[in-house]
């Protein structure tokens, strides 16, 4: 009797365990994704409004060439290679408009590559 009343305490013990373990071992499956997709000259997501202290990943794709994506006033950097997905993951600390732009040369018009993140309270 001691022995069957062990293993269900060892089970619900191992199953509590686990469970308490999915809490804390996958937060990022409750956090939002973005998806942005870069080609010659734009971004797809000219805006994007996060808000503040609320974690999500951005999930950068290129359709035609190495483009980057810089995000310099939350000290982000990433490419977006195609054929790849990229993720970063950001949790805005302050609210304000940022500018985000690519910073890989991609020919004329390179320069009006950019978008805007709205971080809200």
């Amino acid at each position: 009797m001691r022995l069957k009343n062990f293993r269900l305490g060892a089970v619900g013990a191992l199953l509590a365990l686990l469970g308490f373990a999915g809490v804390y071992a996958n937060p990022a499956a409750e956090e939002a994704v973005i998806r942005i997709n870069a080609r010659k000259f734009e971004y797809d997501r000219l805006e994007i409004t996060l808000k503040k202290g609320v974690a999500v990943v951005i999930e950068l794709t290129s359709l035609d060439r190495v483009h980057g994506f810089n995000l310099p006033d939350f000290k982000m950097r990433a490419d977006a290679i195609p054929g790849m997905v990229t993720r970063v993951r950001l949790v805005p600390d302050e609210a304000g408009t940022f500018e985000f732009f690519c910073d890989v040369f991609c020919g004329d018009g390179h320069e009006e590559m950019s978008g805007k993140i709205i971080v809200t309270d």
